[in-house]
């Protein structure tokens, strides 16, 4: 994903159609001069709608769409014939895509399926046409309803990246040269901080044709779910992963006090991601020999299954994949 087409947030602002007005017609004809009420209603308002389509990956097709805005729905007329609805505005998301308010930062829904629907807001209700109101106390009412108003709000789009296993560690910890060596993803790689500013995906081959899904999150840095550094806005990738991949260099002061600094991020931002199955990758193998690496091995975090590996020289990519394999199959 090329940093610049990938967007994964947006915020725009949705006018729902207004409902068109109830008619107050009486029925005349050349056989009936004074008939009764036959009024029909108004037309719904359109709505504003998301739909999930699987192909897409970003939000960038609304970037720059600023403003959604609906048609309004048909007045009704005589004979009870009632307008036709207003056209309903329906926006094609990625999925995973979750809908916020503005005002309220409230969650509306989450677009999880192919093909899904959700209404975003509401058109307003066309109103009543005059045939309603008949009783038997009032044959000829002169009224009917005027149309329900059409919304304008601004609403939040945010996606989570939805991958088999998604990669978690610091900044410059190795993640994209791995994405990059097992996958055909090209994600930009360099020897600073902070060198991916946009989730990667990459599909990894697997033993006999079989294969996963692997997302490169931007690096974490400690007091990231307080926003610090990129902060909040990529951790919530991490939400729709199967499994973490934690990747940890090697030449790293403490495997098992970064592993910490890492659980500890992702339990300050959301307890539940601590349920997901975990393996931690211990990466630039190829920095160290067999001696060192039996040293650290000493002072590997207990609880989670570990491999050392190397993605320079490919050493342990293959023990690597075997575990994911085992564990999101």
């Amino acid at each position: 994903m090329a940093d610049q087409n990938f967007v994964d947030y947006v915020k725009i602002c949705c006018r729902s159609g207004h409902g068109g007005r109830g008619s107050s017609h009486f029925r005349r004809d050349r056989l009936t001069a004074k008939g009764g009420p036959d009024g029909g209603d108004g037309g719904r308002g359109g709505h504003i709608i998301l739909k999930g389509n699987k192909q897409l990956w970003t939000l960038l097709h609304l970037k720059y769409r600023k403003h959604v805005i609906a048609s309004e729905g048909d007045n009704g007329s005589g004979a009870r014939k009632t307008g036709s609805d207003g056209q309903d505005e329906i926006l094609e998301v990625p999925l995973g895509t979750i809908a916020k308010d503005v005002e309220t930062g409230e969650t509306l829904f989450e677009i999880t399926d192919d093909g899904q629907t959700k209404v975003l807001l509401k058109g307003g209700i066309g109103g009543l046409g005059n045939w309603n109101f008949k009783s038997s106390t009032n044959q000829s009412p002169q009224y009917a309803q005027p149309g329900g108003e059409g919304k304008e709000e601004w609403k939040i789009l945010e996606l989570k990246l939805l991958a088999d296993v998604g990669l978690v560690g610091f900044p410059n910890a190795g993640k994209s040269t791995l994405l990059s060596v097992v996958s055909a993803a090209k994600p930009k790689i360099g020897s600073y901080a902070f060198t991916t500013l946009t989730p990667n995906l990459g599909i990894v081959s697997y033993r006999d044709a079989r294969s996963f899904v692997m997302a490169d999150i931007p690096g974490i840095i400690e007091n990231a779910h307080e926003g610090k550094g990129l902060g909040i806005r990529f951790l919530r990738h991490i939400e729709r992963n199967a499994a973490l991949l934690f990747i940890i260099p090697a030449d790293t002061e403490s495997i098992k006090k970064e592993y910490e600094i890492l659980v500890n991020e992702l339990q300050m931002y959301n307890p539940e991601l601590l349920h997901k199955p975990r393996i931690l990758g211990v990466s630039k193998k190829d920095l160290i020999d067999d001696e060192l690496q039996t040293m650290l091995e000493e002072d590997l975090p207990e609880g989670i299954s570990t491999v050392f590996f190397s993605a320079v020289s490919q050493d342990g990519i293959t023990e690597l994949k075997d575990l994911i394999w085992e564990v999101v199959s």
